[in-house]
């Protein structure tokens, strides 16, 4: 099933985006942080850590089973029309819920969901997931919302499990489901939010971490990139790593991990040695190009003579012919600064 266009073009769904954002945005819980301007992920995570080392040692961690395909459109219409009073602007959101989608060559109405990938989606989202943070600001709960993700931060399991029943009950009225698989009451540390876990300290510190899922889609994807069966020159992988590694890094700058960063960039560099020792192909080349990176006769034959151990081989001496220096030089950026 693809998508087509939606009834109103990308430059109108903008257009009604900045007329509602400024009536909307101001009546929204102080604990929702998704897609409201000067709010981010980054301050999402930070209150959760600021909620954990204040002793709420219990999180009820909530995902909405797929939310955006799920909305109701009458539901949501009517918290909408709760707020605003222009017709005109409350039927074009009617018709922006409304575009067709493409089925087997057909173009069928939709009775829920909202566009995927629309500007209009996320405020939208926003102005139905209200009244449950609403009704968790006035029974005084600490949580943070980031569009469908919801992490509310408890004293103990009993008020864990009456938040549970309560957040099963206020989304049951709004026509969503509890994905009951991936939600759970547990301790923080054991839980992840928006890719970042927590970790207590031996001073009783709350630190930030990187989850570990949010660790091996980043080893997975660096992989992707050194493959080596490739076919490409190490310049173009540094160039495709200089335009991936930067986003994460400035993602998951808040983690608290110390060495975490450093850990990384070696074992970045280690696949790019093994990659490097793959490209000079031969025993003879190996000899050549490391004996003129410093290497002595009898290190620069250690290597070549053991060619099949790619992994293996690309440590230890290979580190001192192209060390993290050749590797600033060539471009690559580093995670830890």
């Amino acid at each position: 099933m693809l998508g087509i266009p939606c009834a109103l073009d990308r430059f109108i769904q903008q257009c009604v985006l900045q007329v509602l954002q400024p009536q909307l945005d101001p009546t929204f819980s102080e604990h929702s942080y998704g897609f409201r301007p000067g709010r981010s992920a980054h301050d999402a995570v930070c209150a959760a850590q600021r909620y954990i080392q204040e002793g709420r040692y219990y999180v009820v961690d909530v995902d909405l089973e797929k939310f955006f395909d799920r909305v109701n459109h009458d539901v949501l219409m009517g918290k909408l029309a709760a707020r605003i009073a222009d017709k005109r602007m409350l039927g074009l959101c009617r018709r922006y819920l409304e575009a067709g989608i493409m089925a087997d060559g057909v173009v069928v109405g939709r009775q829920e969901g909202t566009p995927q990938g629309g500007p209009l989606s996320p405020i939208l989202a926003n102005v139905l997931l209200d009244e449950v943070d609403k009704e968790l600001e006035k029974r005084g709960h600490a949580f943070c919302r980031y569009a469908d993700d919801s992490n509310v931060y408890v004293r103990s399991q009993r008020a864990a499990q009456d938040v549970m029943e309560t957040l099963r009950r206020l989304y049951d009225k709004l026509r969503l489901r509890i994905n009951e698989a991936k939600s759970a009451i547990a301790h923080p540390w054991e839980r992840t939010f928006l890719g970042y876990t927590f970790f207590v300290t031996k001073k009783r510190e709350i630190r930030r971490g990187i989850s570990d899922k949010a660790l091996a889609a980043m080893k997975d994807r660096v992989r992707q990139i050194t493959r080596r069966t490739g076919g490409r020159s190490l310049t173009a992988v540094i160039e495709e790593l200089r335009r991936y590694l930067p986003g994460w890094r400035n993602y998951f700058q808040l983690q608290q991990a110390g060495s975490r960063f450093r850990e990384l960039d070696g074992w970045i560099r280690h696949r790019l040695r093994m990659l490097q020792l793959k490209h000079w192909k031969n025993a003879a080349t190996v000899n050549k190009e490391l004996r003129a990176r410093g290497l002595t006769e009898a290190e620069a034959a250690k290597v070549a003579g053991n060619l099949k151990s790619w992994w293996r081989n690309s440590a230890m001496l290979l580190n001192k012919a192209l060390p993290p220096k050749w590797f600033d030089a060539q471009g690559l950026p580093r995670l830890a600064t």
